[in-house]
């Protein structure tokens, strides 16, 4: 069986030690989904949401949140991140977010990925919670990781 890393022989938790593996190109892509009303939804594509730019503010939050990963999660490493996107698609019962971070570093932007899908979605919530308290955040997931020791994976 496979031994969870960040534990120690102990069982005690601990950020993993990095320093004897190589610098690589890494990449990670997550997505999840908010359903809304039909509209709530109109109100974001047309860009009528009172709070202002909705698509735009969750945009800059993703790309924020990516950054601030290592703070949010206890056991991350901080990480030099040399891209981070965050693609809305809103359609006529809601959004789906896909975030993609990338890096040249020791250890993987799964993490950061998830992290920016997540906090994108919860401002979707956040911006748009006046027109409808009922929207389901669901599904998010890692799609695709490229790089490190474990190689490449997709969903």
């Amino acid at each position: 069986m496979t031994r969870l890393t960040h534990l120690d022989e102990t069982g005690a938790a601990h950020m993993i030690d990095v320093a004897g593996k190589p610098v690589t190109a890494r990449e990670a892509v997550a997505t999840g989904r908010i359903t809304m009303s039909a509209q709530a939804a109109a109100a974001i594509r047309e860009g009528s949401v009172k709070k202002g730019d909705v698509l735009a503010t969750a945009r800059i939050a993703g790309i924020m949140a990516a950054k601030k990963t290592a703070e949010l999660i206890p056991l991350c490493h901080p990480l030099p991140l040399t891209r981070v996107a965050i693609d809305l698609a809103p359609d006529d019962t809601g959004v789906t977010v896909t975030a993609t971070a990338a890096t040249e570093s020791k250890t993987g932007v799964e993490m950061e990925a998830l992290t920016a899908a997540s906090v994108a979605l919860l401002t979707l919530y956040d911006m748009a919670k006046a027109l409808d308290k009922a929207m389901v955040i669901s599904g998010i997931r890692l799609l695709s990781k490229t790089g490190g020791k474990s190689g490449d994976w997709s969903a």
